[in-house]
C-alpha cells in the first residue's frame, strides 16, 4: 500500500459502491481505515449503514462471500449480535467501486448498529461478555457444515510471524534496531515452540473471528455486539483471546480482563487448565502480529499514533513472557 493515504480515491470507490445500491446520493463520512476503508452512509430517507470498501489484494470475492455466509449462519442461529449484511436492489451482497481510471474495490454494505466501544470504566465486566460470546462462536464453529467452496485466511506461525506473513513481516516494525529484532527473536521462537508443542487439532484450532479487538465490540446498554468479521479465518479458538487484547497488553488491568474473559467463557464452553495456562502465548502471538501490521500500514492513522513507541513496550512485553516460559 501506498505511505499516503489518498482518501480522496477511496471515497470514489464508495460513492461508486453507494450507487450501485440505488443510493448515488447519500452522505459519506470515513469512519476508518485499517485493513479496509469503512464509511457511515445516510441516505435521502433516513437509512444508514456501513460501507466496508475493501483494500485491494487481501480477500478474493470468493473469500468475502464465505465471511458472509458465516456471518449469516450466526444470525440465523441467534449466537451473536452482528450486522446484517445489506443487498443490492437485485440481490447482490458485494459490488464492486470502480475508479475512472479502471481501478475496482470490492465493497460490502452492512446494518447500523447503535453502540460505542466499551468504555474503560466497564471493560472488566464486559470482558465476561465477551468471553462468553467467544465459547458460543466456537460451539458455532465447531459445528458449523460449511458451504462448499468456503475459503478463508489460515492464521498460524508462518503466516503470522513467518516472511511471507498476512500483515508483513515483524522485523519491519516501527523503530526496530538490533536490540528489539533479538529480544522479539527469541519471543517468536519461543511462541513456535509452545504452539508446536499445544497443538493444532480440530479441537484446538478451528474457525474464528480473529480481530475481536476493542474497536470491533460495541456497547448499547447491557448488551456487547461485535463487528467487522473481515480477518476471521482458521486459527486456535484461544487466538480470539490475543485479538481481543490487541493495543492494550500492556495495561495493568489485563490480568484481571483475562480472568474475567475466562469465567465468561466458562459459562458457554468449556476450557482445560492447559489452555489457560497457554493463554499469555496467544497475547504474545498476537502482539508480535500487531508489531508487523504497525509496520506495514504506516500510511494508517491508527498506526502512525502507535509508532516506535509501539515497538519498544512490545520489547517490554517480550521480556516478560519470555522470563515467565523461556
Amino acid at each position: 500500500m501506498s505511505k499516503e493515504l489518498d482518501t480522496d480515491r477511496l471515497e470514489v470507490f464508495a460513492r461508486s459502491a453507494v450507487a450501485e445500491h440505488g443510493l448515488p446520493d447519500a452522505e459519506l463520512t470515513l469512519l476508518n481505515v485499517s485493513e479496509n476503508a469503512t464509511y457511515q452512509v445516510d441516505a435521502g430517507d433516513g437509512r444508514r449503514f456501513a460501507l466496508r470498501v475493501h483494500r485491494p489484494g487481501y480477500h478474493s470475492k470468493d473469500a468475502i462471500a464465505s465471511e458472509l455466509a458465516w456471518i449469516q449462519a450466526l444470525r440465523d442461529d441467534d449466537v451473536v449480535r452482528t450486522a446484517p449484511v445489506i443487498a443490492t436492489p437485485d440481490g447482490r451482497q458485494i459490488v464492486t467501486g470502480v475508479h475512472p481510471d479502471g481501478d475496482e474495490r470490492f465493497a460490502v454494505a452492512f446494518g447500523w448498529l447503535e453502540g460505542t466501544e466499551p468504555p474503560e470504566d466497564r471493560l472488566v465486566a464486559d470482558f465476561a461478555q465477551v468471553g462468553a460470546i467467544t465459547a458460543r462462536l466456537h460451539r458455532h464453529s465447531r459445528n458449523w457444515s460449511k458451504p462448499a467452496g468456503f475459503t478463508r485466511l489460515r492464521w498460524d506461525c508462518d503466516t503470522a510471524l513467518g516472511a511471507e506473513g498476512h500483515w508483513g513481516r515483524w522485523q519491519d516494525g516501527m523503530g526496530m534496531g538490533a536490540g528489539e529484532i533479538e529480544v522479539l527473536s527469541r519471543s517468536a521462537s519461543l511462541v513456535q515452540r509452545r504452539l508446536a508443542a499445544f497443538g493444532d487439532g480440530p479441537d484446538r484450532f478451528g474457525l474464528i473471528h480473529a480481530d475481536m479487538r476493542l474497536a470491533n465490540l460495541l456497547v448499547d446498554g447491557p448488551d456487547v455486539s461485535v463487528i467487522d468479521f473481515d480477518d476471521c479465518g482458521f486459527s486456535w479458538y484461544l487466538y480470539d483471546l490475543g485479538s481481543s487484547l490487541s493495543f492494550i497488553e500492556h495495561h495493568p488491568v489485563v490480568p484481571e480482563l483475562i480472568d474475567s474473559w475466562v469465567r465468561g467463557y466458562l459459562t458457554e464452553g468449556t476450557l482445560t487448565s492447559d489452555e489457560i495456562a497457554e493463554l499469555p502465548t496467544f497475547v504474545m502471538l498476537r502482539r508480535m502480529l500487531l508489531v508487523a501490521w504497525v509496520g506495514s500500514h504506516a500510511e494508517v492513522p491508527e498506526a502512525q499514533r502507535m509508532g516506535p513507541e509501539f515497538t519498544a513496550v512490545s520489547c517490554d512485553l517480550a521480556e516478560a513472557y519470555l522470563a515467565k516460559f523461556g
